[in-house]
């Protein structure tokens, strides 16, 4: 998939992860396509950190996505691993999109969910639209 996004559409991306999530104590978000892609971040760590991450991040969600199958599952919708310090939760935007949010053990999971579930539903329209976009082209 070729996604293409104008700067109003990164601005209006990074808005949202700004709003929904860092707002209310995240340390990092960012939104990758299935394959590793960094399609759009927000935060504090620096991107030498983030674009491994993401590569790993989807590679952990594909591999979590075969066992889902395995046990009769289509896939799991969100995955969540939790350190001493550092948490991480992956949430599925749509078939193509992962939500990555990095906090601490200081954020209530319960926030990092509602604040995830919002933020996707702000990101579906933008990512759709420009692939609709895009369909047009061909």
């Amino acid at each position: 998939m070729n996604l293409v996004l104008s700067r109003d559409s990164i601005h209006t991306l990074e808005k949202i992860l700004e709003n929904e999530l860092l707002c209310n104590g995240v340390e990092h978000a960012f939104i990758i396509d299935t394959a590793g892609t960094l399609i759009s971040e927000g935060g504090k760590l620096p991107m030498e950190d983030i674009l491994p991450l993401a590569a790993l991040s989807a590679a952990n969600f594909g591999a979590t996505e075969k066992m889902a199958q395995m046990i009769g599952e289509k896939d799991f919708s969100l995955l969540f691993h939790k350190g001493t310090n550092h948490n991480i939760h992956f949430s599925r935007i749509n078939k193509d999109f992962i939500l990555v949010t990095l906090f601490g053990n200081d954020v209530a999971i319960g926030l990092i969910r509602h604040g995830s579930n919002k933020a996707a539903e702000k990101i579906i329209p933008i990512l759709t639209s420009q692939e609709e976009c895009l369909c047009g082209l061909h």
